[in-house]
C-alpha cells in the first residue's frame, strides 16, 4: 500500500466520534472565527474582483457563497476560501521548520459539505481532518527551506478534507490526493520580496483545484498513487525523506493551532502583545521613541523582519504591511491597535508611521529560537529620547495554544469584524449555528450565511 493509500484509509474511516470534546469546541471557536474574518474581508478590492470573475463564468448554483448567491463547489470553494484568508487575520500551526493556516481549507470543506448535503458532525469531522493532514505534514514534510509555500501540503490536506465530506471510499480518496499532490506544488515566491495580492489567493486556489480534484476522483478519475514515494514523486524532488503511520493518527491537533488576538502575521503576535502592554504601562509616545529594538526568534525574523525573505521596511500595500514586523510595530504604538484599519492605502503612507518603522530594529536570537515553536518568545527594548529605556520579554500571547482563546473571546471578535455587514441579531443567529454544529444540517448553516448580503454594506 501506497503512503497515499495510507493516507486515504486514515481520511476515510475518520469518525466525528474520534474526536475528543475538547477537539471539537476548538474547532467550532475557529469555525466562528474564520467567518468573522470572512465577513470582515467582504469590501476588499480582491474579493470583489473574484465576485465579478464568479458572475462572468459562473458555475452551476449548487453551493452557497458567504454573503448570498450560489456557484458550483470548487469557485465557492475558491471564494470562501479568499474571504476567510483575505484580511491575514485566521488561524495557524506552528512547525518547527512550516508555519501553516489550517483554516485556509474550511472552504473547500464548507462546499463539499453543503453539496453532499452533510450534517454539521460531518463538517466538523472533515474539518478536523484537514487540520490533522496539513499539521503533521507541516511538522513531518516541511517544504519552506525547500523554496516551496506552505499550500504544498495544504494541496493534500483541502482535498482530504472535501474527500471525507463527500463520503468518498478509500480508492477514490487516494486518487483524488494525488491528482491535487501532484498539481499544487506552489513556490515560495509568493511570499518574498515585493508581496502581491497572490499572498492572500495562493491558499483558496489550493482549496479550488483540491475540491475539483475530489469531485473528478469520484467520476473515476484516477491520479499517480505513488505521488510520495515514486520516482520523482513528492520525496524525491521535494521534502526528503519521511514518514507518518496514519494508521496511529488521531484528530487532536487543532488543539495546538492558535488564533490571532492582532490582524497582524502569525510570528507578531507575541511582540505586538509586549509593545501594546510597554505602551499602556509606560505612557510610551511616538514621538518620544529614539528606536526600538526587537530580539526575536529566527522564523519570524526570516519571515517578516528583514531575513531571508526580504526588506521589511519598504511597506506601500497590505500585503507587505501585514507581512512586516517594523511596520506592524510601528503602527501598533501610534495607534493602540492592530486591526483591519491599520492597512488601509491611507494609513500605510502616511509620514508617521513611514518615519517610526525606520527607528524600529529586529534581530534573530539564537536562543529564543531554539524555544519555537513551543514558544512564540521575543525581547523588546524600547529606547526614548530622553535615555529612559523599556524593557519586556515574552513567551506567549492570548491566543497561543498556552493561552487559548475561549468562544466568548472568539465570539467578540467574530461581532465586531462582521458589524459592518450583519446585524447583531444575525450575527448572533451565526455563532448559534456555530455552536450547534452538532446538531444541525450544513445546508441550515449556510442558509444563514447567505443572509448576510441582505444587510451587508457591499450588496446596498
Amino acid at each position: 500500500m501506497t503512503q497515499v493509500e495510507q493516507l486515504a484509509h486514515f481520511v476515510a474511516r475518520a469518525s466525528y466520534d474520534d474526536l475528543s470534546l475538547q477537539a471539537r469546541q476548538e474547532l467550532k471557536i475557529r469555525v466562528l472565527d474564520s467567518f468573522g474574518c470572512a465577513l470582515g474581508a467582504l469590501d476588499g478590492e480582491p474579493i470583489q474582483k473574484i465576485r465579478e470573475h464568479l458572475a462572468d463564468f459562473g458555475g452551476r448554483p449548487f453551493v452557497t457563497l458567504i454573503g448570498g448567491e450560489k456557484s458550483s463547489p470548487d469557485r465557492a470553494a475558491f471564494y470562501n476560501a479568499a474571504l476567510v484568508r483575505y484580511l491575514d487575520y485566521n488561524d495557524s500551526f506552528l512547525a518547527p521548520g512550516e508555519t501553516c493556516h489550517p483554516s485556509d481549507n474550511l472552504g473547500a470543506v464548507l462546499a463539499a459539505s453543503e453539496y453532499a448535503n452533510a450534517s454539521g458532525k460531518d463538517l466538523l469531522t472533515a474539518l478536523a481532518v484537514a487540520y490533522q493532514v496539513q499539521g503533521r505534514l507541516s511538522e513531518e514534510a516541511p517544504v519552506r527551506a525547500k523554496g516551496f509555500d506552505h499550500t504544498t501540503q495544504g494541496a493534500y490536506a483541502a482535498t482530504a478534507g472535501a474527500a471525507r465530506a463527500l463520503g468518498l471510499s478509500p480508492e477514490q480518496t487516494a486518487h483524488a490526493l494525488a491528482i491535487s499532490g501532484t498539481a499544487n506544488n506552489a513556490l515560495r515566491v509568493t511570499r518574498t520580496g515585493k508581496l502581491s495580492n497572490w499572498k492572500g489567493l495562493a491558499s483558496p486556489h489550493t482549496s479550488f483545484t483540491a475540491t475539483h480534484a475530489a469531485f473528478l476522483a469520484m467520476r473515476g478519475i484516477t491520479g499517480p498513487l505513488e505521488v510520495f514515494e515514486g520516482n520523482k514523486g513528492f520525496i524525491d524532488t521535494i521534502s526528503g525523506p519521511f514518514t507518518i503511520n496514519w494508521h496511529q493518527e488521531d484528530l487532536e491537533l487543532v488543539r495546538r493551532t492558535i488564533l490571532k488576538r492582532f490582524n497582524a502575521e502569525i510570528h507578531s503576535q507575541s511582540a505586538l502583545e509586549g509593545l501594546l502592554e510597554l505602551k499602556a504601562s509606560a505612557n510610551l509616545q511616538a514621538d518620544q521613541i529614539e528606536r526600538i529594538e526587537v530580539a526575536i526568534f529566527d522564523v519570524s525574523y526570516n519571515i517578516i523582519g528583514g531575513g531571508e525573505e526580504g526588506d521589511k521596511r519598504l511597506v506601500q500595500t497590505k500585503e507587505e504591511a501585514d507581512h512586516s514586523l517594523p511596520y506592524m510595530l510601528a503602527v501598533a504604538l501610534l495607534d493602540g491597535k492592530v486591526t483591519p484599519e491599520q492597512y488601509t492605502p491611507e494609513r500605510i503612507n502616511r509620514p508617521d508611521v513611514q518615519a517610526l518603522l525606520r527607528r524600529v530594529f529586529i534581530r534573530p536570537d539564537a536562543t529564543l529560537s531554539a524555544r519555537f515553536p513551543h514558544e512564540m518568545p521575543c525581547r523588546i527594548h524600547v529606547y526614548r529620547n530622553d535615555g529612559e529605556i523599556f524593557s519586556i520579554e515574552k513567551t506567549d500571547y492570548q491566543g497561543f495554544y498556552t493561552r487559548p482563546m475561549t468562544w466568548q473571546q472568539a465570539k467578540e471578535k467574530f461581532f465586531w469584524l462582521a458589524a459592518d455587514h450583519a446585524s447583531e441579531q444575525l450575527r448572533e443567529e451565526i455563532a448559534d449555528a456555530v455552536q450547534n454544529l452538532d446538531i444541525i444540517s450544513v445546508r441550515q448553516l449556510t442558509d444563514i450565511l447567505a443572509q448576510v448580503r441582505k444587510e451587508g454594506s457591499l450588496y446596498e
